[in-house]
C-alpha cells in the first residue's frame, strides 16, 4: 500500500521555494532516511506529510487523503521534533497516562518501560527538560503511538553517543516487533544506515533521488591512483568528487553508471562508496568539497 504520495509539491515562503516540484512514493512497512544539508526542506516536507501546513501547489496524499487539517491522518501519523510541547499542567508520568485516549495503538509497556530504562524523572515538566532529555522523552513517546506513519526529525540532536545508540536499536526491535512506515530525518545517516531499506535525498528544496539503500551505496565508486592514469581513465564519468592526496596522486569519486574499463595497473585502485559519503558529494556545490577554498 502506498502511504505517501506527493506529485509535484511545492511551498513558497514570501519569496522563497522551500520546497519545488517535489515528486515520491513511500510505500508501507519501510524504514526511510530522509536526508539532506541545512535548509534541503526536509522539515518543511514533514510539516506538511503532518498535517501541520498547507503546501502552495501540488498534489499530497497521506493514507489516500490530503493530510493538512485532517482528523483522520493526525490520529494514525505522529511527528516527533524539538518543537514537541505538552501542557505544564502534566508531568511527564501524567503525559504517558492520558496518551491512550489520543492513539488507539498507545502501547503502555513499551513506554513504561522505556522511561525506566532511561532513568526519566516521572515528576518533570516537558518544558523544564534539557535538550537531550527533552529528545529522549518525544523519542519514547513517538514509539509509544505505534502510529502507521511515524516521522521523527532530527531526533537524535543532544542526545549523547550512548543514548543515540540506544534510540536506533529501540526503533530496529520496535519495527521488527511492529511493522510501520518510519520516516528519520538526520545528519547521522552513518550511525542509522544498518535500520534503513530507502534514502530520499533532498537537496535546496528538491529531491535528488529516492533509492534503496543497496542502490545508493553502488551509485558510485572511488578510483584512486596516479593523477594521469586517473584523470584518463575517469575523463568519460560524471565525476561526483575529486582530491589530490600528494603532489602525484588523485582520488576521484565517479557516478557508477557503467563499470570502468579494466586495469591492469597495480597503483590504479577502485573502492566502494559509503552512502553517508554518496549523499554528501552528490550534493556538495564543489567537486573538491573544503578543499576548493584553500586552493
Amino acid at each position: 500500500m502506498t502511504v505517501i504520495e506527493c506529485q509535484n509539491l511545492k511551498k513558497r515562503y514570501k519569496r522563497m521555494n522551500a520546497l519545488e516540484n517535489i515528486s515520491f512514493q513511500l510505500k508501507d512497512h519501510k524504514i526511510t532516511g530522509l536526508i539532506g544539508r541545512n535548509g534541503a526542506g526536509k522539515t518543511t516536507l514533514l510539516k506538511i506529510l503532518a498535517g501541520f501546513i498547507k503546501e502552495s501547489s501540488g498534489e499530497v496524499k497521506v493514507f489516500t487523503s490530503n493530510p493538512f487539517n485532517n482528523l483522520c491522518v493526525s490520529a494514525n501519523s505522529i511527528l516527533v521534533d524539538d518543537q514537541m510541547s505538552f501542557p505544564d499542567s502534566l508531568t511527564l508520568a501524567e503525559i504517558l497516562e492520558v496518551a491512550p485516549k489520543f492513539y488507539k495503538r498507545w502501547n503502555a509497556d513499551l513506554a513504561s518501560n522505556l522511561f525506566h530504562y532511561f532513568r526519566l524523572n516521572p515528576k518533570q515538566q516537558h518544558s523544564k527538560l534539557s535538550k537531550g532529555t527533552m529528545a529522549t522523552f518525544n523519542m519514547i513517546f513517538g514509539l509509544a503511538t505505534r502510529c502507521e506513519l511515524t516521522m521523527f526529525d532530527e531526533p537524535t540532536n543532544g542526545m549523547d553517543e550512548a543514548v543515540r545508540t540506544d534510540f536506533y536499536r529501540a526503533i530496529l526491535k520496535e519495527y521488527i516487533a511492529y511493522p510501520r512506515s518510519i520516516i528519520i530525518s538526520s545528519h547521522h545517516l552513518s550511525e542509522m544506515e544498518h535500520l534503513l531499506e530507502d534514502i530520499l535525498l533532498m537537496h535546496k528544496g528538491k529531491v535528488v533521488f529516492h533509492k534503496s539503500l543497496d542502490e545508493v551505496k553502488e551509485y558510485a565508486v572511488a578510483i584512486q591512483g596516479p593523477t594521469d592514469l586517473v584523470v584518463k581513465l575517469t575523463e568519460q564519468m560524471e565525476v561526483l568528487h575529486t582530491k589530490y592526496l600528494d603532489g602525484h596522486l588523485h582520488y576521484v569519486v565517479v557516478r557508477n553508471e557503467k563499470p570502468p574499463e579494466k586495469v591492469r595497473v597495480d597503483s590504479i585502485t577502485i573502492q566502494p562508496v559509503s552512502a553517508s559519503d554518496v549523499c554528501m558529494y552528490v550534493t556538495s556545490e564543489t567537486k573538491g568539497g573544503i578543499d576548493d577554498v584553500f586552493k
